[in-house]
């Protein structure tokens, strides 16, 4: 048995030897294939997104159903290795930007991501909350989170990103504005007492006061909110889409549910843009590629923020597209050009 299985070892080596000898070109082809599309450059490719359909992803107790579509449109982007690089030249619309206009300075890609997420809570928050006041239902905010999402390389500060800030020097932060006029209401060189909420902890940091184009202490925030409504509402998100780019299409959709008119009229209805408790509607980035994905969606209009609205119309004018571009400031002006569509 014993020879016999040496036999059979020694058999199966020459076999493995013979195979790489003989195909060893053909190996190396293939792990510098492999090599060639692990290695990733400092880019990113934008790339014609599509949209996201709000009727699967937001459920409203007892709500109303609409004839038509209300989608979220997105942005798709594509890693920066060789070989999508080199198609970037031949497919159309396909746009390298460096991976430092798509993330925070200092910041992995990974920390922008989760950035982009609590972005996305905001536009969640913010989304219920304005459609439920245009709708005249019952909301009320009973809390602010001040949660930091980027903090420069000139902060001097033990604040950690992803902090919730308390109070600064004993006043409460609600908001950026009583961030700004806590720090305004400093000297350069003022250690300012920061309180934060740390992994369910509350931690006392320090944060130095310095001059860049006004007072500043280096950290930025981004508010989420604590609130009650009445019906629940609840939107579903996928971690992979993030930033606040759909706040309008949501706060639409909750509102379009809550409301027996039918906002839609039957129609496929996308857009993008920014929306904030009082129902103010902001622009957004990646406008182009957008609307190139609402129209291979097939959609009928698309709703779109007045500060991207002459760049959205110059894209379709160029592209010949036969779809409506409606220019929003506000959620009510958004609900009245859709109520007046034909």
């Amino acid at each position: 048995m014993g020879k016999g299985r040496k036999r059979l070892t020694k058999k199966v080596t020459e076999r493995i030897k013979n195979f790489f000898k003989e195909n060893y070109k053909f190996l190396l082809v293939l792990v510098l294939i492999f090599l060639v599309f692990q290695v990733e450059l400092p880019y990113k490719i934008y790339t014609p997104g599509g949209m996201v359909n709000l009727s699967e992803r937001i459920s409203v107790e007892d709500g109303y159903t609409s004839d038509g579509e209300l989608g979220m449109a997105y942005v798709s982007m594509v890693r920066g290795s060789v070989p999508f690089l080199l198609l970037s030249y031949i497919i159309p619309d396909w746009d390298i930007v460096p991976e430092t206009e798509v993330t925070y300075d200092n910041q992995t890609f990974e920390e922008t991501l989760k950035a982009n997420q609590i972005a996305t809570q905001q536009s969640i928050d913010s989304a219920i909350i304005s459609a439920y006041k245009e709708a005249g239902k019952p909301v009320t905010v009973e809390g602010e989170n001040a949660n930091v999402i980027y903090i420069t390389d000139k902060a001097e500060t033990n604040i950690k990103l992803f902090d919730k800030i308390i109070s600064v020097e004993g006043t409460n932060i609600q908001n950026t504005e009583d961030l700004r006029t806590v720090i305004n209401e400093h000297q350069v060189g003022d250690v300012l007492d920061v309180l934060v909420r740390r992994d369910d902890k509350e931690e006392k940091c320090t944060a130095k006061v310095y001059e860049d184009n006004g007072l500043k202490i280096g950290v930025s925030i981004t508010i989420t909110y604590n609130y009650e409504e009445e019906p629940k509402a609840s939107i579903k998100m996928k971690e992979s889409e993030s930033g606040p780019s759909g706040g309008l299409m949501m706060s639409l959709a909750i509102y379009d549910a809550l409301t027996e008119e039918d906002i839609t009229k039957g129609k496929k209805i996308i857009g993008t843009g920014t929306i904030d408790i009082g129902g103010n509607v902001g622009e957004i980035s990646g406008i182009k590629y957008k609307l190139i994905g609402a129209v291979k969606n097939k959609a009928e209009v698309f709703l779109v923020p007045k500060g991207n609205y002459e760049e959205a119309k110059k894209v379709k004018e160029e592209k010949g597209y036969d779809i409506t571009l409606i220019e929003v400031e506000t959620l009510k002006g958004a609900i009245s050009s859709l109520e007046n569509l034909e």
